[in-house]
């Protein structure tokens, strides 16, 4: 099912926070140079939702007054089509600036997440923690 960033935004909106970010990684057509034809997700889904819930979790201890929403699609996703949405809302700006790029530094380090790109010439696994 796609994901929608109003409906992902609407989780966090409040009239107490003044700050909402979101981030949206969409699919993109080239990796290195290289055409993409789309992208192949596959997850361990209750350690991923169990991880999520630990970035949740660390935002709220690092800005309590925030309010997060993470989404991540699994299956095979075509160009242009967003594959993670997180929404951070909190007072202030610059603490939702920061906690969403918590949020999605840490979802890519930690979340057992794993992507396949296919491309014209075949396919390949892309390591998702560096």
């Amino acid at each position: 099912m796609p994901l929608e960033a109003d409906k992902v935004t609407a989780l966090v909106s409040n009239s107490s926070q003044g700050g909402v970010v979101v981030f949206t990684g969409n699919v993109r057509d080239r990796t290195k140079g290289k055409k993409v034809l789309r992208l192949e997700y596959q997850a361990y889904q209750p350690m991923a939702i169990s991880e999520m819930e630990k970035i949740r979790q660390k935002v709220l201890a690092q800005w309590p007054q925030s309010q997060i929403a993470i989404h991540h699609r699994v299956g095979t996703l075509q160009i242009g089509e967003a594959a993670v949405i997180i929404a951070v809302s909190t007072p202030h700006r610059a603490q939702a600036f920061k906690a969403c790029e918590l949020a999605i530094d840490t979802l890519k380090e930690q979340v057992p997440i794993w992507k396949k790109e296919i491309f014209e010439d075949g396919e390949v696994w892309v390591a998702a923690h560096p």
